[in-house]
């Protein structure tokens, strides 16, 4: 009798000192999966975060779920964020390149500007010193320097052949347009509306072409002017710059051109 109750005391009584070890097995485990996990969105520098806060788990340090999270609160980096963050910098980086570019051409825009009016001062010097302001004028326009030669400077009416007491002055002026480096420059011929009575020309627009190409090639003789940097144009009466109803418009109207074409923009 006694050794039955002996028994039954010792099953009231069983040892449950295996729960402690099979809780750590069980707390490690879910640890290791949250390792897993973790290394499945995040890059090195964070792999070897988790690596040292896994580490210290096992050497008695604070343990994986007290260490400071790698990514800020509230933030989640995963590849699509750090594609999205890559696609930003760039932008930004592309913004910046643009900016960048465009202060350059501003800049050098306005170095061009000074240089034709640099030009523009040589040309109105040379009109002073020979009492030619009646006869040539100078504009700085969007479009580059334009010097305006009156049609009685160089030729006679109705001929597109310079004079030859005219040779000097065309001369002069090739002279001044000797740049360093060049610039692209056009000569333009234009006339009045009043019709052309002779046998060589059978138009204005014929007249005004034969000026600009016979000043050109006079100009041409100077040979520090390269010629793959001229081009010649004839309008005829089809650009006045005044009323062709007057004796001084269709003046002002019959004259030759010679465009300074800027270096930015073409």
């Amino acid at each position: 009798m006694s050794r039955h109750r002996k028994k039954k005391h010792v099953d009231d009584h069983m040892d449950e000192s295996w729960l402690i070890p099979y809780a750590d097995l069980l707390t490690l485990l879910l640890a290791l999966f949250i390792v897993l996990f973790a290394m499945s969105s995040v890059d090195a520098q964070k792999f070897q975060l988790l690596s040292k806060s896994f580490n210290e788990m096992f050497t008695g340090g604070t343990g994986l779920l007290n260490y400071k999270s790698p990514t800020p609160e509230g933030q989640i980096d995963t590849p699509i964020q750090r594609k999205k963050d890559q696609k930003k910098e760039k932008l930004q980086s592309e913004d910046l390149a643009a900016v960048k570019q465009k202060e350059e051409e501003k800049l050098a825009l306005a170095k061009d500007q000074q240089e034709l009016k640099a030009l523009q001062i040589k040309v109105n010097t040379y009109i002073q010193k020979n009492n030619l302001s009646n006869k040539l004028q100078t504009s700085l326009t969007d479009e580059g320097l334009l010097v305006t030669i009156r049609d009685n400077v160089l030729f006679n009416s109705g001929s597109a052949d310079v004079r030859d007491i005219d040779l000097k002055t065309a001369n002069e002026i090739a002279n001044l347009l000797v740049m360093d480096p060049p610039r692209n420059i056009i000569i333009s011929g234009h006339t009045d509306n009043v019709p052309i009575s002779n046998s060589q020309y059978d138009s204005n627009w014929e007249l005004s072409v034969m000026r600009a190409v016979n000043f050109m090639k006079v100009i041409l003789d100077n040979h520090k002017l390269d010629p793959r940097w001229f081009s010649a144009k004839g309008f005829g009466e089809f650009q006045p710059v005044a009323s062709n109803n007057t004796t001084d418009g269709k003046s002002r109207n019959r004259r030759v051109e010679i465009l300074i074409l800027p270096r930015i923009g073409n």
